[in-house]
């Protein structure tokens, strides 16, 4: 139960007028000083600070207390070998620091990660001891006392003890070694592979801090439309250099890798992972990147998917591929993350289906070290999507969730759009695979088929924008991917509000309304996007604004006319016991309620069911005037957070009130076009008058049609 020191509430509005500007770059290690009060009281918690510094970790430990108690209090804690007065701080393991190991604290269970913080009394003086099993444990302890005082919480009487569900939790970058990022909206790459190894920006290493804050703890640092020459010795001395910034922050770093590498860097004429000249290749291959980097943590795979080569070019499995890779890399301890996003040019059957058609046939046919990792939906990162069907459909595998934090659908990096609901909402779904409460969190965290190797995997949403996101609300959906990977069954509303704490202020005036407005962006965006279950509406390839008339492009799946399938009688994917049978794929109960318009969530009715126009829905609505209220819902929804953020302009910085109030006016103009393009397009289709009340579209279809976007980052 958090207990906040509210007494200091009103100080903080009465600091707010002298904030200095800022531009973001700190995210929500900003660590600015405290009302002078309450600096006062934490003070007399933080007098000192006792902890070894032998290991590149407690260095790192040591610097992160130091820099933030110093500017939230405004001076640093004394170092000192041992506890001699009261409000001492003790930071370290049994068998770092003898102080803590004569407390014998019950650090069972905790493993290599986790913590304890704990209230004490060590030789007659009070104490605040953050103990641990290992280094890096007390690193996370370490930033979760940070993150207590930047929050206003109470620093007498702790007895807190956290440890992570998931043993992986990485960051996916889809960054190019040209240092274009696909699907990045947040400027170049971070990895400024030309100026490696010999210049280390500092960049990096607060990259570096501000993951292991939120308990990440691992990086993939490429694309996974990968190229080959990642693997080559310049570009391994590279990531070599990178992986030693990341280690005193306990971060692995992986890589993605083309499976046809053995052709196009190692001279070969196959890539057959049967063959043993390629798994001799591949052995080796792993053996010069230990060599090179010990701690290295292993691949990430896209094969067999959007002319991605793989296995089945050969006629091989995805389990002969990636057992291929895990064989090689077994010896050294490192893990394949083999992706399941797949969809094969030549299957005409409802795409929705192809992941969980191809991969479960092969349940438990992976090596121990393979996790599939999966998207959280079937499709592709839509603003809401069903979960995806093989969670839960397969025991005899480790599944590791894959969530997308950049917003390639939901609006870039001028929506504000918070994502912690929509991961929450797929973590908590039931796939009553054993039982009701066989929620996906249980799949991937092992708790329901008792996998030890576990994991979830981030699309990054950072680039070299000095606010590393594009937009500061968009570092909220970084900080809850974190959270979310540590603790999948935490609150993104508890969240978000820590995340608005440390980032902009803690007067409960304006943490309350923002958090109430976070809380509801992406509800907002489902709205004017993609309404009641529809999805992939976006234009074609850069998946920028409406375009549900777009039928182009070299592949039906890739069009919103192969999604929505409206016409004059009805709109909508029949995915039933009728249609393409997509349910059949869920468990029985989960089945069943799907497939039933009457029972199916209205929020994904049309995902399940191509209905007339005139469908009643519970509500009494047609589906028409419902599509249409949705669509208006939406765009009221943004002017409403307007309205909330223009109140608010006082309570932080100018530089960073501003910009937020700018994007928030970008938002509402493309919500309007998304609301008004949709309309325009389903209403020729039906022919129908819009319900009573309701404005037109400001332009005719034709308009909108017409528009074109050569400026749209994160594509090719």
């Amino acid at each position: 139960m958090r207990r906040w020191l509210g007494v200091f509430g009103g100080l903080l509005l009465a600091c707010a007028g002298t904030v200095r500007a800022e531009d973001g770059y700190d995210l929500w290690l900003r660590y600015r000083p405290l009302p002078a009060a309450q600096a006062s009281l934490y003070r007399s918690h933080a007098a000192q600070l006792v902890m070894a510094t032998a290991t590149p970790i407690e260095l790192a430990t040591r610097d992160e207390l130091q820099r933030g108690l110093g500017g939230l209090l405004g001076q640093s804690p004394a170092l000192a070998d041992a506890v001699s007065g009261d409000g001492a701080i003790v930071v370290g393991t049994p068998s770092s620091s003898p102080a803590i190991a004569r407390l014998r604290l019950d650090t069972a269970g905790l493993g290599r990660e986790g913590y304890l913080i704990r209230s004490a009394v060590i030789a007659g003086h009070p104490v605040t001891v953050v103990a641990a099993n290992d280094d890096v444990g007390a690193l996370y302890g370490t930033f979760h006392l940070l993150r207590l005082v930047q929050t206003g919480q109470l620093l007498d009487k702790l007895d807190l003890r956290d440890a992570p569900r998931l043993k992986l939790r990485v960051l996916d970058h889809w960054d190019n070694l040209d240092r274009h990022v696909e699907r990045g909206y947040a400027g170049a790459s971070l990895w400024d592979w030309q100026k490696l190894p010999g210049w280390l920006d500092p960049r990096y290493t607060d990259y570096a801090r501000a993951n292991a804050s939120i308990g990440i703890n691992g990086t993939v640092l490429n694309n996974v439309n990968a190229n080959a020459a990642i693997l080559t010795p310049a570009y391994l001395d590279k990531v070599k250099a990178l992986a030693g910034v990341f280690r005193p922050y306990g971060i692995r770093v992986y890589l993605s890798v083309k499976f046809s590498a053995p052709i196009e860097i190692g001279g070969l004429k196959t890539a057959d992972p049967l063959d043993p000249q390629v798994q001799r290749w591949w052995r080796a291959k792993a053996d010069e990147i230990y060599a090179l980097i010990p701690d290295f943590g292993g691949f990430l795979v896209k094969a067999n998917s959007e002319g991605q080569p793989g296995p089945q070019d050969y006629g091989r499995t995805h389990a002969d591929g990636a057992n291929m890779l895990a064989d090689a890399l077994a010896p050294h301890g490192g893990v394949v993350m083999w992706r399941a996003f797949v969809y094969s040019q030549h299957n005409n059957d409802d795409r929705a289906k192809q992941a969980y058609t191809e991969f479960k046939p092969l349940d438990g046919k992976f090596r121990a070290n393979v996790l599939l990792q999966v998207k959280n939906g079937p499709i592709d990162f839509q603003p809401r999507e069903p979960f995806n069907p093989l969670f839960g459909a397969m025991p005899g595998t480790p599944l590791m969730m894959e969530f997308q934090v950049t917003k390639e659908y939901l609006g870039f990096a001028t929506h504000l759009a918070y994502l912690g609901p929509l991961f929450e909402e797929v973590l908590k779904a039931d796939t009553q695979a054993r039982g009701k409460g066989s929620t996906v969190a249980k799949v991937i965290d092992g708790q329901l088929d008792g996998h030890v190797l576990t994991g979830m995997a981030g699309v990054a949403n950072i680039g070299t924008d000095r606010d590393w996101t594009g937009s500061d609300f968009n570092q909220a959906n970084w900080y809850a991917y974190g959270r979310l990977a540590w603790n999948p069954e935490a609150s993104s509303r508890d969240i978000a509000e820590d995340w608005v704490r440390m980032t902009f202020s803690n007067d409960p005036a304006f943490v309350k309304p923002v958090v109430d407005m976070m809380m509801g962006s992406r509800e907002a965006v489902v709205d004017y996007m993609t309404p009641l279950g529809l999805h992939h509406l976006m234009g074609h390839g850069h998946h920028y604004g409406p375009a549900p008339w777009d039928a182009s492009g070299p592949r039906a799946d890739w069009t919103p006319v192969y999604y929505h399938r409206a016409d004059r009688n009805g709109i909508g994917f029949d995915r039933s016991s009728s249609g393409s049978d997509a349910v059949a794929q869920y468990a029985p109960p989960v089945a069943a309620e799907f497939n039933d318009p009457a029972r199916a969530p209205e929020a994904l009715l049309l995902w399940f069911h191509h209905l007339p126009w005139n469908y009643r829905l519970h509500s009494g609505q047609t589906l028409w005037d419902a599509l249409v209220a949705h669509y208006t819902r939406g765009v009221e929804e943004v002017a409403q957070m307007r309205n909330t953020w223009a109140r608010l302009d006082g309570y932080v910085d100018a530089d960073r009130y501003r910009k937020a109030a700018s994007f928030l006016a970008i938002q509402q103009d493309e919500a309007q076009w998304w609301r008004d393009a949709s309309i325009a397009y389903f209403q020729s289709l039906n022919g129908l008058p819009l319900p009573a009340g309701y404005r037109p579209p400001a332009h005719p279809l034709s308009y909108y049609e017409s528009l074109t976007f050569p400026f749209v980052p994160g594509y090719p």
